[in-house]
């Protein structure tokens, strides 16, 4: 009995010897292959598939930092090979020593015979006017927005002077003329939104970004049908399960991603949640300010077979923008004259803008050499904008005496009065199109075409008016009887349409004899709408040149016509009209291009440099007040922009990109038959409303307006976006984002264009953050520790306006019982402190 039991407690151990023993016998008959995978500009490759030629093993894959690390047979001759759609494929021999860790850092160049998903076209992007830029370093911007657009805020040719919107301006143009595309699928911004406080987020997640490509101007025939930009993002298609959570003062966001065993369905999941309430609480506003903006975006693949393959993209969004005023204060106006402005609030305002957009697209790509993708997507939004604010406000002169005791203090009184304005605006539009775009190589050359027709339909219910009080007078004065409303828009319209367009485009390259390059990228496009029985034919060309010289230059030209079919807010003007007969804008790009890639202390560089001249024709004049853009629904504008952009980024601190970019421009437009007249009194002055004490009219005299700027003239943009990290502790780093852009033009609310001459103040700003990271992806956590599941924690601390400078956005306009009018500056947001923490599974 006594030997039995002995048995029995042996043969567990006897088990777990023999175990152990297989697992050292293992180890000591497999070898580690470890490395870095860069392609020719020595940027990292990720998703590069490692396998062994003629095994079964399971591959794996390189990170979005092109590293790798992989368990491969020890003792034996095998083959590695390294592979990625996008990529000349590389094969590598080896025999290593048990246990032996063998390090194989490799450079890849594009490979032009394949064109899966369009990666060939993507990559071959020096010879195109649009830049690639880092996906990775939109976690590290300081900004109040938090957004994915603050990447761009900071390129050469565009503006942002609003640190609460994503809406950008580029080259002159508005935020209306800027193309977003994600993954082929074309997004919209709202409709309703009149300031930055309340848009919310934009439509990309930068947690599901793998790429992002911009151009300023000069685009491809490929790319819609819009004047300024386009931004081309493609999400990620991830190979294992990762998942990342954010969190700081302004909001939070979650996602996750992963694929199956055998890779052919992958998934990538978004949540974000934004609140500007920490934000606007600082500003001359006081009161209960509840914004809410949520976000929920997925995008989905599976590979049916080998030749097909069906995409989902899908996103919901519901933003909600609630204000119950309170009180208001702010001190305007110059040295000699120092004005003050205060309003006691009553009433609130409630804003909804609930959007809803779904893509699923089949790609079809039979050989290495054919890909043709059709696409389906519907795109619904609902937007509410209700209000009824009533003010009482009281502009004061304040003491600018230094020597008196009073200095700063009320003077004198200059205006008592009443404001109240209601809005009861509603919209709901809808957006479905089905799309075909084909992809077919020959050698080095690419032939590009597609179709698309489109179906809107949107309802549009208006109801806002202003009334202003000025000492019980209602202003501008006349029947005491009879109540003047301010700028009334009471109207309804339904619209439905339909849009045809399509495009074809050829990429030619040509290696000559000196082993120079050229490239040359033709095409046209032509688009249909059925409302305004309008047809536009849009040809477009790059030529580029890389010559056979020591140093890395390569020079570019572009030129084309780029038409801009007017959407539903292009046709309404300022009354609430809707006119079907207003035409497309019409913008000739011609673009002069060089750029440089360097190397300085040893590392990376590039230098890129770009002048252009832009003749508009048939343009649409507009106003803008904050991000509302009002338009006079007619074409009777024509101008033109010019200017020049200049951009470096590298490594100014090792391991860390920053860059400088620095952009002048002039904008200007001419309006036909356009004019106005000065009216003189008996006396032979002219008469001025709130100045003048004869206002009869006796005399008049026309001037004809010229040139007058755009409201998105401004001769200087600077921007530095600069990282750098202690030398004794590189994992703690600093972010600079410094931004600053010349005066922009404003004037009076009067839908008098001419008039908008004034300058606003420069826009300057600078955010700064510092982070730690805690756990870094390159060092993993041991097993007993607690966190080993954790890939990356980084915390941030940002400093918000770092120097406290009061930005105006706009401008509110109050008027005495004289009719005298005020400007009073509508500021952004103060200094903030923000503290952010990301972890990422």
């Amino acid at each position: 009995m006594a030997q039995q039991t002995k048995f029995y407690f042996l043969k567990p151990v006897l088990f777990t010897l023999l175990l152990v023993s297989f697992f050292i016998a293992s180890a000591q008959n497999t070898a580690t292959v470890f490395g870095k995978l860069t392609n020719q500009d020595k940027e990292p490759i990720e998703d590069v598939q490692i396998s062994i030629n003629g095994t079964s093993q399971s591959p794996v894959f390189s990170d979005k930092n092109g590293m790798f690390e992989y368990k491969v047979p020890a003792g034996v001759d095998i083959e590695i090979v390294f592979s990625n759609l996008s990529y000349t494929q590389q094969k590598k021999a080896v025999n290593l020593l048990p246990g032996q860790r063998f390090e194989m850092n490799l450079s890849f160049t594009i490979n032009s015979q394949l064109t899966f998903k369009d990666v060939v076209v993507n990559d071959n992007i020096r010879t195109t006017t649009a830049i690639r830029l880092d996906p990775k370093i939109v976690s590290y911007i300081p900004s109040a927005s938090q957004d994915f657009n603050a990447i761009l805020f900071s390129q050469p040719g565009v503006s942002s002077h609003n640190e609460l919107s994503s809406g950008y301006s580029v080259r002159g143009g508005n935020y209306d003329e800027n193309l977003v595309y994600v993954n082929d699928i074309e997004v919209y911004r709202p409709f309703l939104v009149r300031a930055g406080q309340q848009e919310g987020l934009s439509f990309i997640n930068s947690d599901m970004v793998s790429s992002i490509l911009f151009s300023a101007g000069g685009f491809e025939a490929k790319y819609g049908d819009k004047m300024s930009s386009v931004l081309d993002v493609q999400y990620r298609r991830p190979r294992k399960f990762n998942s990342t959570v954010s969190a700081s003062l302004l909001g939070g966001s979650l996602h996750a991603e992963g694929a199956s065993k055998d890779f052919r369905f992958t998934w990538i999941l978004g949540a974000r949640y934004k609140t500007n309430q920490y934000l606007l609480g600082n500003t001359d506003v006081k009161g209960d300010y509840r914004p809410s903006f949520i976000d929920i975006q997925s995008f989905m693949t599976y590979d049916i077979s080998d030749k097909w393959e069906i995409d989902f993209l899908g996103m919901y969004s519901n933003n909600k923008y609630n204000l119950v005023p309170q009180s208001r204060q702010t001190e305007f106006g110059t040295v000699n004259q120092a004005l003050q402005l205060q309003i006691y609030f009553d009433g609130q305002e409630v804003d909804t803008y609930e959007t809803g957009q779904a893509a699923l697209s089949a790609i079809y790509h039979p050989n290495s050499r054919l890909q043709m993708k059709f696409i389906t997507s519907a795109y619904k939004t609902s937007e509410d904008e209700t209000y009824d604010i009533m003010g009482q406000y009281y502009i004061d002169e304040l003491e600018n005496d230094f020597g008196k005791s009073t200095f700063g203090q009320v003077k004198s009184n200059l205006g008592v009065g009443t404001f109240l304005n209601h809005a009861r605006n509603y919209l709901d539009a809808t957006v479905v199109n089905g799309e075909h775009k084909g992809t077919y190589v020959m050698g080095k050359n690419i032939l590009l075409w597609g179709i698309k027709e489109q179906h809107e339909v949107i309802t549009d219910q208006l109801s806002q008016w202003n009334y202003i009080d000025s000492a019980g007078y209602s202003l501008p004065q006349g029947n005491m009887s009879e109540i003047y409303l301010q700028d009334p828009l009471k109207s309804e319209h339904t619209l439905s349409s339909n849009r045809t367009s399509g495009h074809l485009e050829y990429i030619w390259n040509k290696e000559l004899r000196d082993t120079s390059n050229f490239t040359a990228t033709l095409g046209a496009r032509a688009n249909y709408w059925d409302l305004n029985k309008q047809t536009v034919f849009s040809p477009r060309g790059t030529l580029a040149y890389k010559p056979n010289w020591k140093k890395d230059f390569l020079f570019r030209a572009s030129a084309g016509y780029y038409y801009q079919p007017p959407f539903f807010r292009e046709l309404m003007d300022p009354e609430g009209g809707i006119h079907t007969d207003v035409k497309a804008q019409q913008s000739i790009h011609f673009v002069l291009a060089s750029d440089y890639n360097f190397k300085l202390w040893n590392r990376p560089f590039k230098f890129v440099a770009e002048g252009y001249y832009k003749i508009l024709n048939q343009i649409n004049p507009y106003e803008v007040d904050n991000v509302l853009i009002r338009y006079f629904a007619n074409n009777n504008g024509k101008g033109y922009v010019t200017g020049a952009d200049f951009k470096i980024n590298g490594e100014f601190v090792k391991g860390l990109e920053s860059w400088f970019s620095l952009s002048l421009m002039q904008a200007r437009e001419t309006i036909n038959n356009y004019y106005y007249y000065d009216y003189y009194n008996s006396d032979g002055q002219k008469i001025i409303s709130g100045y003048t004490a004869n206002n009869v009219k006796t005399d008049s005299v026309r001037h004809n307006i010229g040139a007058i700027p755009l409201p998105t003239d401004q001769l200087i943009n600077f921007n530095i976006f600069f990282q750098d990290y202690l030398p004794r502790f590189p994992d703690f780093k600093m972010h600079l984002n410094l931004l600053f852009g010349s005066s922009l033009p404003f004037g009076p609310p009067t839908h008098e264009l001419y008039k908008d001459t004034l300058r606003m103040p420069p826009y300057r700003r600078v955010d700064i953050g510092f982070s730690y990271q805690l756990v870094k992806e390159s060092k993993k956590l041991p097993q007993h520790n607690p966190f080993h599941l954790l890939r990356s924690v980084w915390f941030g601390l940002e400093v918000l306006n770092l120097l406290q400078v009061n930005n105006t956005i706009s401008y509110t306009w109050v008027k005495d019982v004289t009719g005298r009018s005020y400007a009073v500056p509508n500021y952004l947001t103060n200094r903030q402190i923000n503290l952010r923490v990301i972890v990422k599974f």
